[in-house]
């Protein structure tokens, strides 16, 4: 039976042109997009097309299209196999993380890409970043069960998991990277599917759709000479819930009194502050030296191996769905939709 398949058209560089005169790329019509692509029309697949009017710039993305992404998704998500969504690469991570959280249980592939050059340009990443997108959401076993049923970031030859997934580079086509879990898929001559890594879900349960998040979070970098004035200010913040904030190595931050004062009195007052490392590679672990300890004593918690994109985007999901910082803070330290190695 041929797949079926959704294209989501949400903006980004794929779909973008030339303006003659500003020389800026501006976003174009989705034909356009499908006119540079005749390739799509060798697919034993059928594919359908949506796309958000008017198209966005990635760094204009946030919670309300993440809940629009989500709606549409829920709202077709009997009549296709797969999706894929064509996104700017700037928030691509932020978005597949958060969509990860938002869809409970999914069992269909939810596969993000976009390129670095437009589809039009002769030297364009885009083309073989659609093609194989769509490919890998049309994919199924024998039973009819999807290859890849979560939500992933297809870029230069390798599906990760989004939750897992950074920006690694504005310039070269490896945009994308997952630095602490492997790749699902492996793209080139033959595609490979590495079916020990994917997400096992429940087959005979519908997805839950989740269309509510809580963005009362920030992040802030902890560096060599941070003003107390400033983090006490952040921390004092009126409607903040949480923090996500990257410490130094495996988790490490200045043990200044007034940091762990500060730290403390956050916790005291309902805030939840997750720890995350500065390094792309790596976790946090706040045992190994003294002044991850002293954070853990503070009430901070450790986000593991998290990807900043996905604890932000886990915060406001948990934000919406518990009112008690100690619930967010248990769901936290667990690994809900594979985000993280616990």
């Amino acid at each position: 039976m041929q797949s079926k398949v959704l294209l989501i058209y949400t903006g980004g560089t794929i779909g973008m042109n030339r303006n003659p005169q500003t020389k800026a790329l501006e976003p174009f019509d989705f034909e356009h997009l499908l006119q540079n692509v005749p390739e799509l029309k060798q697919f034993d697949t059928q594919i359908s097309t949506y796309q958000f009017n008017p198209p966005i710039d990635s760094s204009d993305m946030s919670p309300l299209l993440w809940t629009q992404l989500s709606h549409v998704i829920a709202d077709h998500y009997d009549d296709y196999d797969g999706f894929v969504v064509l996104h700017g690469t700037d928030t691509m991570a932020f978005t597949a993380s958060a969509l990860s959280y938002m869809l409970e249980n999914l069992t269909k592939p939810v596969i993000f890409t976009g390129s670095q050059l437009p589809i039009g340009q002769l030297r364009t990443d885009g083309k073989e970043n659609l093609i194989t997108s769509i490919e890998i959401a049309a994919a199924r076993h024998q039973d009819g069960t999807a290859m890849v049923p979560e939500v992933g970031i297809y870029f230069n030859g390798h599906l990760m998991r989004g939750n897992r997934t950074t920006k690694q580079s504005a310039e070269e086509f490896n945009a994308f990277e997952s630095f602490n879990y492997p790749h699902l898929v492996d793209a080139g001559v033959n595609i490979t599917y590495h079916q020990d890594r994917m997400l096992k879900p429940d087959f005979g349960c519908g997805m839950k759709p989740h269309f509510r998040l809580d963005n009362n979070v920030i992040i802030f970098s902890l560096f060599p000479g941070i003003r107390e004035d400033l983090i006490r200010h952040i921390i004092a913040t009126p409607n903040l819930r949480s923090i996500v904030m990257r410490t130094f190595g495996s988790g490490n931050a200045p043990q200044s009194p007034w940091l762990l004062g500060a730290l403390k009195e956050g916790t005291r007052s309902g805030k939840v502050i997750v720890n995350i490392s500065q390094c792309m590679q790596g976790t946090v672990e706040m045992g190994r030296y003294d002044t991850g300890y002293q954070l853990k004593e503070a009430g901070v918690i450790s986000g593991y191996d998290s990807t900043v994109e996905s604890a932000v985007t886990k915060l406001m999901f948990l934000q919406s769905l518990y009112d008690e910082p100690d619930q967010v803070r248990r769901y936290m330290q667990r690994s809900i939709r594979g985000e993280i190695s616990v």
